[in-house]
């Protein structure tokens, strides 16, 4: 009887040269792959003198969203707007990839032995804490860049380093303690929500494989779809806190 193999740890399926390849990551190229050709036929699609029905699709939901984040961010958003719509469409569909038919489903098992578990060829992107970790690190790296480009490297680090008096002195290290806290809240959110709903989908039709895990894969759809939303708003937001000027 074949047993369920959950793990957290993504597998290692394949080297090249000493870089190990592990099956999120493999999952993670096939997104990048895919966004950048939608991306090209869509230039392609504009570029010609009758607008195709891709290109208009893609205008309008690019339109709609480049409002959305407008209301939050103001005049900032014409700078980060292309950061946060990649953020977006590649938490999403790196969430949704996952639910794919084949995902953690498909794969070898390890030495040949069919007792041992299987190893599947690919798996969700955000079910590995080392990609939601780097989405994470590129978030607050981008939101300090920018906090010091507008504020200036002296402001920048009066928010940290206050000597006037204790309690700004230890206001200061609070606030250097949160930004590193933002990436593991960050990193730890996105990959806690999207891994356990794996993990229940792949327990439910482990035990009862027809229909009842239909109603589970639609909520995780709308999951993978907040939690994408959910961090962009957030690096929206922390962008626009770091790039305000303290008052007393």
């Amino acid at each position: 009887m074949k047993s369920l193999h959950i793990t957290v740890a993504p597998e290692i399926i394949a080297h090249l040269g000493p870089v190990k390849i592990t099956n999120s990551l493999l999952t993670s190229l096939i997104v990048m792959v895919f966004l950048i050709t939608v991306a090209l036929f869509v230039k392609a699609g504009g570029d010609s003198k009758k607008r195709s029905k891709l290109y208009i699709a893609v205008e309008m939901i690019v339109e709609k969203a480049y409002m959305f984040f407008k209301n939050i961010a103001g005049d900032r958003t014409e700078i980060i707007f292309p950061l946060l719509m990649t953020f977006f469409l590649f938490i999403i569909f790196g969430n949704w990839i996952g639910l794919l038919p084949g995902v953690g489903s498909i794969g070898f098992y390890e030495n040949g032995g069919h007792d041992k578990s299987l190893i599947p060829i690919l798996r969700g992107p955000n079910a590995d804490l080392n990609t939601t970790f780097a989405l994470a690190l590129i978030s607050v790296s981008v939101t300090q860049y920018l906090s010091i480009k507008t504020l200036g490297f002296r402001t920048y680090m009066s928010k940290f380093i206050n000597l006037k008096n204790p309690i700004k002195f230890f206001v200061g290290v609070l606030e250097l303690v949160s930004e590193f806290a933002k990436i593991l809240s960050f990193s730890f959110r996105l990959f806690g929500n999207i891994f356990a709903g794996e993990v229940l989908l792949s327990v439910m039709i482990f035990l009862i494989p027809i229909l009842v895990p239909v109603p589970f894969l639609i909520l995780e759809v709308f999951v993978g779809f907040i939690q994408a939303l959910v961090f962009t708003m957030l690096t929206t937001i922390f962008v626009v806190i770091a790039t305000e000027e303290s008052h007393e």
